[in-house]
């Protein structure tokens, strides 16, 4: 192929998203894919200099600001024009909005990977008629929208948002070389007591990952399991309200909030058991991350997630909001090593067969050759 497909990405939600970018990016054909990006503030603008072409950072609010958010369109759309880009490629909900706005009339392809529904969160009926309303008109302006999961496409479809031709499932893929040579965190380095048994949660303190339930599991848990050590690594606007109920139920000394890390997967290698405690879940990137790092895991079962793990056999499903049902779990997990070793080797195996981001970019190249017509 003579000419390199020149794709703009644009991204806002940092956590899940910027992973998936950094895997792409890092596993990309150079030869064949230019790569620009459009991210947030939040995003580490160093690394994703090194991994793309060009890179430009933009103050960009999570929640709606009509001031702000048009000044953000108004940037985004002079960058579109200035890299005439053949894609502009755009991920979650908010992202999605500024790129399609920003790019109506020019003339390119553009795709759009949500990373999980807006409409599917728990929220009130009005709000998630909105965001179905925004996704369906949206959608009349892109040529293809990605779905991390089988789940996420059902749900596309079952609230007609758009003709099951603009649909593709590409399942999320993670840094299988990248996990097996990063080192892990000691747990003297964190002042974290040796004999402790580490159960551990990957992201954000939002009310999606429910780290309340996760707090609440820990006070029934550290009263069966004494030398359990209870590790969260992440941010979010729930932070005071759970460092709060931390110390209500004098957990403090068993319990630590990391903040966002730079290097997630250094603190699963530590964890006895990772936790995934969602009340909806577009893919749950973390999954097979803690699969890659050999942690068993305790999940809700709860949209994609049944399709990533499968109850005693590489993981255990609980129910959403049920405390004592990750108690049972966890239990279960730390009286039986032998059943621990099978969930950990059959989660292995499926993390090879399935999750390898190779698969990712060579998937999505197909699609960027397919809608600029380029022939393999």
């Amino acid at each position: 192929m003579n000419k390199k497909i020149r794709v703009l990405h644009i991204a806002e939600a940092a956590g899940g998203v910027e992973r998936y970018l950094e895997t792409l990016f890092k596993y990309n054909d150079n030869d064949q894919v230019e790569n620009i990006l459009i991210c947030s503030q939040n995003y580490d603008y160093k690394k994703f200099k090194s991994l793309t072409s060009r890179a430009f950072v933009l103050k960009m609010q999570h929640d709606v600001s009509f001031i702000d958010d048009l000044q953000v369109e108004k940037t985004i759309r002079n960058i579109i024009k200035q890299v005439k880009p053949d894609i502009v490629y755009a991920h979650s909900s908010k992202a999605g909005a500024f790129a399609r706005i920003a790019d109506l009339g020019i003339k390119n392809k553009v795709i759009y990977n949500p990373h999980g529904w807006a409409f599917n969160m728990q929220q009130s009926t009005k709000k998630k008629e909105m965001y179905k309303w925004v996704e369906k008109i949206s959608a009349h302006f892109c040529d293809k929208i990605i779905c991390i999961s089988d789940a996420e496409k059902k749900s596309a479809l079952r609230e007609k948002i758009c003709p099951s031709y603009k649909l593709q499932v590409i399942y999320n893929g993670i840094d299988l070389d990248g996990i097996k040579n990063t080192s892990a965190k000691s747990k003297s380095e964190l002042n974290i007591p040796e004999n402790t048994f580490v159960i551990g949660q990957v992201g954000r303190l939002s009310k999606q990952k429910a780290p309340d339930t996760f707090v609440k599991a820990a006070k029934l848990i550290k009263k069966e399991i004494p030398n359990a050590y209870f590790l969260m690594v992440g941010d979010g606007e729930l932070r005071s309200q759970i460092e709060e109920m931390i110390h209500q139920f004098e957990l403090q000394d068993s319990f630590l909030i990391t903040g966002w890390v730079d290097d997630p997967i250094a603190y699963m290698k530590i964890m006895d058991i990772g936790c995934l405690l969602s009340r909806w879940e577009g893919f749950g990137l973390v999954l097979p991350e803690y699969m890659a790092c050999g942690v068993p895991i305790v999940a809700t079962n709860v949209d994609a997630i049944p399709n990533i793990i499968r109850s005693n056999e590489n993981g255990i499903l609980i129910d959403k909001n049920e405390s004592i049902s990750i108690l049972k779990a966890v239990e279960t997990l730390y009286d039986n090593a032998h059943f621990r070793q099978l969930v950990t080797d059959k989660a292995s195996k499926i993390v090879i067969e399935k999750y390898d981001a190779d698969r990712v970019v060579d998937e999505t190249l197909r699609i960027y050759k397919s809608i600029t017509k380029i022939e393999e």
